[in-house]
């Protein structure tokens, strides 16, 4: 008897993992990832660091991996990072606004196979990944409302006829 449900609790295991590869394998690509990543982007995907690897606690099976950055990749992706802030500064807030929505869009678009990875990812059920996903939509939401609120003040100043204006700007990197 006992060895019939030791039989039966592998051949279980051994189906749920080769489920939980199919899975895996579908998920990513999904997302247009492959079991390897460059995971650093600087204006092109790069890195030259360490590899860590993404391992499903479940089940203990490699979900991928992605290159780190090294120091190097680091300094040129914050160079590249305060360049673009300087022109992203001109930009104006609704304007920055709507491409924060697009963004949203494809969280949203993704949200299925973005959800199972997270699980995959965390341990967690399907409704807990998907859920941590609309978090972050509904944060996209809030920012691109904020957008078209950024309201600045006019204070009056101590000099007769000048008027302060405090205006809101990017910070940068």
């Amino acid at each position: 008897m006992f060895v019939q449900q030791s039989a039966r609790l592998l051949r279980n295991r051994a189906f749920s993992t080769s489920a939980a590869r199919r899975t895996t394998s579908v998920t990513l690509k999904a997302l247009g990832l492959d079991a390897y990543n460059l995971g650093v982007y600087n204006g092109a995907w790069g890195g030259n660091g360490t590899i860590v690897e993404s391992v499903n606690p479940a089940t203990g099976e490699v979900i991928g991996a992605v290159q780190q950055a090294n120091l190097s990749d680091l300094n040129q992706t914050l160079d590249n990072a305060s360049q673009a802030a300087k022109i992203w500064r001109s930009v104006p807030a609704p304007k920055r606004g709507e491409i924060v929505r697009q963004m949203r869009n494809a969280l949203f678009a993704k949200i299925e196979p973005l959800g199972k990875l997270v699980a995959l990812e965390m341990g967690k059920i399907l409704p807990e990944g998907i859920g941590e996903v609309q978090e972050y939509i509904d944060i996209a939401d809030y920012a691109v409302g904020l957008s078209r609120m950024l309201n600045g003040q006019v204070v009056p100043s101590e000099r007769a006829g000048h008027m302060m204006m405090e205006v809101w700007n990017p910070v940068g990197v």
